[in-house]
Order: structure tokens, then sequence, then C-alpha cells
């Protein structure tokens, strides 16, 4: 019975660990953010050749890092709500990113990084969803946890962001 325990709890660690995590899991809502999504494996063995972000609803002006020997292409939806940034009225923002051609071996990790304006309502969570291509195969990390839910039971779950309440210096 204590293998049996002993052999559940690691298996568990591995798990917890083995999807794609945001770097910083909370951030001051209203800020402006640097995202930094870890890689942490591969699919299945096979090694990750792309890696899609899909960018949450609130999160304005998100710009990616550009990743040596990777391609970067930025998506631009349109709006339902058009915003102001600097006396500038955004029409369309990214709305998805993606780095691909490159080869990340399952057997080492890496980061893929972002910066973005995060809306102003502490206490609400982010999903970042990120779609892993690999040579063989893909994972969609999409999942998002019912309310309730332990979103470390999902099988493949989105980045998680906590927003939290802005500190003493950003309050009026």
């Amino acid at each position: 019975m204590r293998r049996l325990t002993l052999f559940a709890l690691a298996l568990a660690a591995t798990t917890a660990h083995a999807h794609i995590t945001l770097e910083t899991p909370a951030a001051e809502a209203g800020s402006t953010y640097k995202g930094v999504l870890r890689i942490g494996h591969g699919c299945d063995g096979s090694p990750t050749t792309g890696i899609r972000l899909i960018v949450p609803a609130g999160v304005q002006q998100l710009k990616p890092m550009p990743k040596a020997g990777w391609a970067l292409t930025v998506q631009k939806d349109k709006l339902a709500q058009p915003y102001d940034y600097y006396g500038e009225t955004i029409r369309e923002d990214t709305g998805a990113v993606s780095w691909s051609g490159g080869s990340l071996p399952d057997a080492f990790y890496d980061e893929f990084a972002f910066r973005a304006r995060l809306p102003a309502t502490p206490g609400e969570t982010l999903y970042f969803k990120v779609e892993q291509r690999c040579a063989k195969g893909e994972t969609r990390w999409v999942e998002v946890p019912a309310a309730g839910q332990d979103p470390h039971a999902l099988k493949a779950p989105a980045a998680m962001l906590k927003l939290t309440a802005p500190g003493p210096a950003h309050q009026h």
C-alpha cells in the first residue's frame, strides 16, 4: 500500500509540472505584464516545432518577443469594443501569436516571451490557451476549469494568470 501511495504522489508531481505554464502566475490588474511561457517537454517524446498562443479577452497590446531560429506570426483580430490607447482608438489587436519552424527536443526546456497590458479587474483569472505542435502530433493546452474545479485535475490546462489588486504605488 505504501509503495502505491508513493507512486501516486510521484505521478501527481510529474503530471503537475508536465503542462505549459507562465513563469509569473500572478500580476497586478491594469499593469503591463511580461509573460514567459515555459515549455517543459515535447509531445510524447517528439520535439516541439511550433507554439501558438491565443490571447485572452481583455488583454491589450500584446507584443511577442522574437526568438532566434523561430518564425514569428502575429494574428490581428477586429475588436467588438474598441479602446483608447494613449489617445489612439484601437479597433484591432493581437488575437494570437505563433512561433514556428524551430525544433525544441523533448529532453530540453525553453521559454517564449511577450508583454501585454492586463485588464483592470483584480481577482479575475486569465487563461492563456496554447497549442503545442510537434514533429509528431500536437497538444492543445486549452482546458479551463469549471467553477470550483481544481485546475491541476485537468489533463491539458491552459496557462493561468491571477490578477491581483494594484499595490500602493499604483492606487489613486
